[in-house]
């Protein structure tokens, strides 16, 4: 099932069922620094309400939400960042794969949901692929300043 390019509909399908159980939302998202399991069912489009029904089971008081929504002033940052690492050529394949972002500006492109349960989080995550590819194209240009980075130390030592 491929899921729409906005997933503000599903964020409201979220925000109903997880009151519905009696769950508390708390906004805030769950990073890469604290222990985690993911969860991981693909082939389920609702796997989301397994999770939350999950969440109630393992007696979480609440769930955490995140969502983010592609606001234009990150692609014309993601933009600048492209265009100066690729000076003088600005029109790389990067680039002009970000520029087709625009069309989402607005949009929600991805929801994290995620309880603790005995020190460690489980996390739900969702995701649209254009939030899937701005992401790469983050991590791009994160790992090519990490490098440059990386080579100026080394050039001073």
């Amino acid at each position: 099932m491929m899921l729409p390019d906005n997933l503000i509909s599903l964020k409201d399908d979220m925000i109903a069922f997880i009151a519905g159980h009696g769950l508390r939302r708390l906004p805030g998202y769950i990073g890469e620094e604290v222990p985690s399991v993911a969860w991981n069912d693909t082939s389920n489009p609702d796997s989301w309400k397994d999770f939350v029904e999950t969440a109630k089971a393992a007696g979480a008081p609440f769930i955490t939400m995140s969502d983010f929504v592609l606001e234009k002033d990150d692609l014309e940052l993601l933009l600048e960042e492209l265009q100066d690492l690729d000076f003088p050529n600005e029109e790389s394949a990067d680039t002009e794969e970000a520029q087709t972002l625009i069309n989402y500006v607005g949009r929600t492109g991805f929801i994290q949901l995620g309880f603790m349960h005995q020190g460690v989080a489980f996390i739900h995550e969702t995701s649209t692929a254009w939030y899937d590819r701005y992401q790469h194209l983050l991590e791009s240009v994160e790992d090519f300043g990490d490098i440059v980075f990386e080579q100026n130390e080394d050039e001073d030592e």
